[in-house]
């Protein structure tokens, strides 16, 4: 089994897919997995007993049974999560290593088109790229580390019929750097980057920006030509978007939430706060609280504990992190829940903005 088992027209639709095709998905995925894949072989159970009648019972189930992976088993056991014969594209990806040391992880190269037409359709539905940018119209400049980041960018870039310039970066703990030392250690470190994103802008007129909020500034002298800014990290909140909008006129601030098992999710700024809306059904997340009677999904409104569910036809990952946020209801073209403010606790039990 590969990717002929997700919804029909998934790609074509990728805002419109139902909570009982998510269901019917993730009987179909669990099974699998629990069939053919390493880790989840050794859970001898019928794995159709955790599909709930919703997809908030479902991870509820999945997490009140004991299934949620140990961060650092993950990070040491990675082909373990790779099932048995699997006849897909693959390709092992790291994580990009800003917090701890890098993860490893795996992506069929068909979850990168969906991913795509996901972040496509949002962005057009959302944000009008698609007016903004007629064919051809693109210039984009992204920074980031190299690995699934730079597929998701380019193929993204490329349906807009857009021509891109791609700066890689080294990102081990520069998480750390920044919080102890400031941007200006930071942007020493990445000398490199500075030096040829200084040199495309004296030569190109680049209307589309991707970076991190530290690095948005390296933009300044194409502020009168930039017309989008893509951000994702620390800082990444409704005031510094605002800020970002005023400093590039004629650009429109746009957030996304980015992680290593499943690339990029949209933004949008509402009511005060950013809220994120995953890519269903190949990515749940819902905000979880720990109680009495085990996992339980928040009301809206509460902040809980961030419960990953990453169900693809090449991995399955149910998790918890440390990051909190708070749920959030469908808005927009999104049929399903998002979250917002996601923080991560650091040490002295206060917390930060993610970068992923």
């Amino acid at each position: 089994m590969t990717y002929e088992i997700v919804p029909e027209d998934l790609a074509e639709e990728p805002l419109n897919v139902s909570e009982s095709e998510v269901i019917s998905y993730l009987t179909d995925i669990l099974k699998f997995h629990f069939e053919k894949t390493p880790y989840w072989r050794r859970f001898k159970t019928y794995p159709e007993a955790f599909i709930g009648e919703t997809v908030a019972e479902t991870v509820e189930n999945l997490l009140n049974a004991g299934l949620s992976v140990d961060e650092d088993y993950l990070r040491a056991n990675w082909l373990e999560f790779l099932p048995k014969n699997y006849r897909g594209r693959i390709r092992f990806y790291q994580s990009s290593g800003t917090t701890r040391e890098r993860a490893i992880g795996h992506w069929d190269r068909s979850y990168v088109d969906y991913l795509v037409a996901y972040l496509r359709r949002a962005l057009d539905e959302i944000y009008s790229l698609d007016e903004l940018f007629p064919s051809g119209k693109m210039r984009a400049l992204a920074h980031g580390p190299y690995g699934w980041y730079q597929d998701e960018i380019s193929e993204l870039v490329w349906s807009y019929s857009g021509y891109l310039y791609f700066i890689g970066m080294e990102t081990d703990g520069l998480k750390r750097v920044l919080e102890e030392k400031g941007v200006d250690e930071v942007l020493r470190i990445l000398n490199p980057l500075v030096r040829y994103t200084e040199r495309v802008l004296r030569r190109d007129r680049i209307n589309l920006a991707r970076t991190a909020p530290p690095l948005v500034e390296l933009f300044g002298s194409a502020r009168e030509s930039i017309e989008t800014v893509i951000l994702s990290g620390v800082g990444t909140d409704v005031e510094f978007l605002k800020g970002v909008e005023e400093r590039f006129p004629n650009a429109r601030a746009i957030p996304l939430y980015g992680y290593y098992l499943f690339g990029d999710l949209l933004g949008i700024p509402r009511r005060g706060e950013v809220a994120y809306y995953p890519n269903w059904p190949f990515t749940i997340i819902l905000p979880v609280k720990k109680t009495e009677d085990g996992y339980r999904v928040v009301s809206y409104g509460e902040r809980g504990r961030l419960a990953f569910l990453i169900a693809r036809p090449e991995v399955l990952v149910v998790k918890v992190e440390e990051e909190t946020a708070r749920r959030v209801t469908p808005t927009g073209p999104f049929l399903w829940d998002g979250f917002s403010e996601p923080r991560r606790a650091v040490h002295g039990g206060h917390e930060h903005s993610h970068l992923r």
